[in-house]
């Protein structure tokens, strides 16, 4: 499975605060979540996030509370991946259980800009900046999480696996 999309790039301790306000906790549906995804810290990303766009952002991504609401407003927002130095180990363990791509590289978020055009390859790990044509290896997926995001979930993969008898 591959990816394309623009850059929104943040920095280090983004933390499931910011990425979807408490205010809003109150309903759990996805599209009232995404409607808010990142308001605190970037009042524009609701208005210009597109399908397929990407978040790049430094260390400790998606710190703080161990809500799953923070990935599934990102999901929702039509992120595709979130390429981050760290993650916080509850936020990607969420993420994972949701379905929403996230890729471990500090090299490509030492040098990936907002607004970049980058492509993902998630069999082989392979990031590719279109916009300056470099290239960063991260570690693709095991195979047992790539069937979960490829599901789009955990809940919808252990699904699949009863309807077939597994």
């Amino acid at each position: 499975m591959m990816v394309e999309g623009k850059v929104f790039h943040y920095g280090d301790n983004v933390d499931t605060d910011v990425i979807i306000p408490a205010r809003y906790l109150n309903v759990s549906e996805p599209s009232h979540l995404a409607a808010h995804c990142m308001e605190d810290i970037d009042s524009d990303f609701v208005k210009t996030v597109q399908e397929g766009d990407i978040i790049v952002a430094a260390r400790n991504f998606g710190c703080g509370s161990s809500r799953e609401h923070a990935p599934i407003a990102i999901k929702a927002s039509g992120i595709s991946c979130v390429i981050a130095a760290s993650f916080a180990r509850i936020f990607y363990r969420n993420a994972i259980n949701i379905g929403l791509p996230i890729i471990e590289c500090p090299e490509a978020v030492d040098e990936i800009q907002a607004g970049d055009t980058v492509r993902i390859d998630f069999a082989s790990g392979r990031i590719e900046d279109v916009t300056t044509n470099k290239s960063y290896q991260a570690q693709p997926f095991p195979p047992f999480i790539q069937e979960i995001i490829d599901a789009g979930g955990l809940m919808n993969r252990v699904a699949a696996k009863i309807t077939k008898g597994e």
